[in-house]
């Protein structure tokens, strides 16, 4: 069995090769049981919550991801999520590799999120705003730059310092990159608003998106994590990654509960746009909403392509 390390993890995953892989994978046949979520300590001053994610395809492989999030991980210096990811034959079961489920992980989820805005976004899109300055959200740039002509970004984040940090990477990585101190006057100014946080209360108001607007949220996963208000999907088109977002997003929860959202108006998931079942967007003027809660689909097709670069090299 191959032990894949961070380094080795990231340096197979360039979004270049990722977001048509994703892609590909949306379009096979991929069977991906509803995830396993089970609650660590709730009521503890350190509560956290560990997911196990399973998925396997018609190319011979299985596997399956295990994810730890505890968000009040920040407060003394750990990240909020730890993952792995074990690959295996799905002929015969035997275990193929082990590889680093944080890079795959974080990687995967700026993928697909830009592969979401490539059907969603309008194609001359050169401003991003990332709300959120973590592991996830460092990476959104350089995703979107794979499919848009992105030049500016603005970063926002709760803490000043974090988002001066990632600032300051993406300035020498050649972005015309700054900090948004105002969150309201940096979504008003963006062609693309993406939002990577572990946020329990909005934070997006549908009053700042400007004509035209893509808004991706990826950060929520659980019922109690919010990052737009319920007025985001009101009058929007509005598309998501799987069947899972409707029943465990509470950025979708709470406007369909509300009555600000009806399931029929969800126009899509990524399969069938990825399978040209829906043309995404179709007008300029449009505000097109992305929610993520992300699926074992892509942790599977990002794995394989780790392994199969390296058995064939």
């Amino acid at each position: 069995m191959l032990i894949i390390d961070t380094e080795k993890t990231r340096a197979l995953l360039p979004f270049e090769q990722l977001v048509p892989a994703l892609a590909q994978a949306f379009r096979e046949e991929v069977q991906v049981p509803l995830r396993h979520n089970h609650a660590i300590h709730p009521d503890s001053a350190m509560p956290g919550c560990m997911l196990l994610m399973p998925a396997w395809n018609n190319q011979g492989f299985l596997g399956i991801k295990t994810v730890t999030i505890y968000p009040q991980n920040a407060a003394v210096g750990l990240p909020g999520l730890h993952s792995t990811y074990m690959l295996h034959s799905a002929t015969t079961g035997a275990p193929l590799a082990l590889i680093d489920g944080n890079e795959i992980t974080s990687r995967r989820t700026a993928a697909a999120s830009a592969l979401a805005a490539d059907y969603l976004s309008r194609a001359q899109s050169s401003s991003l705003l990332v709300v959120g300055a973590g592991r996830v959200a460092s990476l959104l740039p350089y995703a979107y730059r794979v499919i848009r002509p992105i030049q500016r970004v603005a970063v926002w984040d709760i803490n000043p310092a974090q988002a001066t940090r990632l600032v300051d990477q993406l300035q020498a990585d050649g972005f015309e990159a700054q900090v948004a101190d105002d969150l309201g006057q940096a979504c008003a100014a963006a062609d693309i608003v993406t939002c990577a946080t572990l946020s329990t209360t909005p934070l997006i108001r549908r009053e700042w998106l400007k004509p035209g607007t893509h808004l991706d949220l990826i950060g929520g996963f659980t019922p109690l994590m919010r990052e737009s208000d319920d007025a985001c999907f009101d009058g929007t088109e509005v598309f998501i990654d799987t069947a899972e977002a409707p029943m465990k997003a509470g950025d979708l929860l709470s406007p369909l509960q509300s009555g600000v959202l009806q399931r029929t108006d969800i126009r899509a998931d990524l399969a069938a746009l990825c399978r040209d079942l829906h043309p995404g967007r179709t007008g300029e003027t449009q505000i097109t909403v992305f929610k993520a809660v992300g699926t074992a689909l892509e942790d599977l097709a990002a794995a394989q392509l780790v392994y199969l670069q390296v058995t064939n090299n």
